[in-house]
């Protein structure tokens, strides 16, 4: 491992000036880093990628011993379950890194497709390829495995990329970073393609986010105060990947036994995933029979409910909804509950306190659905599935980016092709303008 990819855990930023110093350092290496990966082959990108994945396999001790030691202080400072969770790197979690590393090397390399020409009148041909975004800049929290992830994709892609992860998870994602180091280094890769900023400094971050010069984007993963500082004071473009309060609207005409066991999975496949579902809108003429049942189901899983007032009605277990429950992303084993009127007052509910990520509807009225789907506007709307299916790899995508909830650019789950852009390219053969 070379310094200039970690750096070195022993010589923190300790002021601004240093801050300012060291990503500027970081920012320069990147461009360079960049330049050089524009022209990098698909064969050297993907075999870099297939020795992260077998390092992530022979090195898991070390992974998971250093992983151990930001578990000790996560948990001595309180941390909750969910986070806990994300930060784990289990011998699943590891598995499915090294997975998502061999899926992504055996993609098709966006870079340099074009798309079909067109022939103008006077003989040019027009063009548009696919192109690196250039240099990326992560900022994430609790999650090691985005260290792995978004070091891949942006890889695949073709850019470089600095990488600030979480205190959380500082042990873990240095560690990470000696793999990816050890990687480009096993394909003759730029050594600073991938940068793991070394240093827990909330100012680097600062600095990070100014650099107009060097990163020419960044990418935001975390809770709604890291979003928001960063939307305040970022001076280079976001990506942003915001929280994910998603909802799931059981119809009317909603298959009750399907609407059951899509609500079941939707809560309790996983509470600290952004796909989680947050709140439950249920309509009123179906309420009486799904939510006893539904009620009971999740109380065996250890869900706590939260209803209004009709749905403590139903169910006197839950505990009175609040108005901030609505606008919340538990992370969690609580479950918000709403019963509605009409498909309208769901679609309304949504677009005020929904963040924009994912929401679903279960029924088996045409009509009623596509009105969902069309209305409702956040970057996934499902029909009869479950909101957890918001997920890069069950898309297609292989491991994502992040869920971009922006209007620009990328929405949903970005992978590969989220981390590009297009170029148009023009041939002829002498034309001048003005003549013919």
């Amino acid at each position: 491992m070379t310094s200039s990819t970690v750096l070195s855990a022993d010589t923190p930023v300790q002021d601004a000036n240093g801050a300012a110093a060291t990503m500027a350092a970081l920012g320069r290496q990147a461009r360079q880093a960049a330049r050089l990966m524009r022209n990098a082959s698909g064969h050297a990108k993907a075999n870099a990628l297939r020795s992260m994945a077998q390092r992530l396999q022979s090195q898991r001790q070390y992974l998971q011993a250093e992983n151990a030691r930001d578990l000790l202080a996560a948990r001595e400072n309180g941390l909750e379950a969910a986070l806990l969770d994300r930060l784990t790197l289990s011998d699943k979690a590891l598995d499915t890194m090294a997975t998502g590393l061999l899926q992504i090397a055996d993609m098709p390399d966006p870079v340099g497709s074009t798309t079909a020409s067109g022939l103008r009148p006077n003989g040019m041909r027009v063009a548009q390829m696919r192109v690196p975004l250039g240099v990326i800049g992560i900022i994430y929290e609790s999650r090691p495995n985005v260290t792995i992830d978004a070091a891949a994709l942006c890889l695949k892609s073709g850019n470089a990329t600095i990488l600030r992860g979480g205190s959380e998870a500082f042990h873990s994602n240095v560690a990470l970073g000696t793999i990816i180091s050890q990687g480009l280094a096993d394909a003759g890769l730029p050594a600073h393609a991938v940068q793991v900023v070394g240093t827990t400094d909330r100012a680097a971050v600062g600095e990070m986010i100014t650099l107009t010069d060097y990163i020419d984007v960044i990418v935001p993963r975390g809770g709604k105060g890291l979003i928001a500082r960063l939307s305040a004071e970022a001076k280079v473009p976001l990506l942003k990947h915001l929280d994910g309060n998603c909802h799931l609207y059981v119809d009317q005409y909603a298959d009750l036994d399907k609407a059951h066991d899509i609500a079941v999975n939707a809560k309790t496949y996983r509470y600290g995933i952004c796909g989680a579902m947050e709140t439950l809108l249920v309509h009123a003429h179906v309420a009486a029979s799904l939510l006893p049942r539904l009620g009971a189901t999740l109380a065996d899983k250890g869900v706590e409910l939260r209803g209004c007032e009709r749905t403590c009605a139903i169910l006197p277990q839950a505990l009175p909804a609040t108005e901030p429950d609505w606008e919340t992303e538990f992370l969690a084993p609580i479950l918000a509950i709403r019963i509605v009127d009409s498909l309208d007052q769901a679609i309304d509910h949504i677009a005020r306190y929904s963040s924009e990520h994912t929401e679903s509807i279960v029924t088996e009225n045409l009509e009623a659905a596509t009105r969902f789907q069309l209305e409702v506007d956040s970057s996934s709307v499902y029909v009869n599935l479950p909101t957890c299916f918001a997920d890069g790899f069950e898309y297609g995508l292989g491991a994502e980016i992040g869920i971009s909830t922006n209007r620009l650019h990328a929405r949903g789950p970005v992978g590969l092709e989220g981390l590009t852009t297009l170029k148009w390219i023009l041939s002829g053969n002498g034309q001048l303008r003005g003549q013919g």
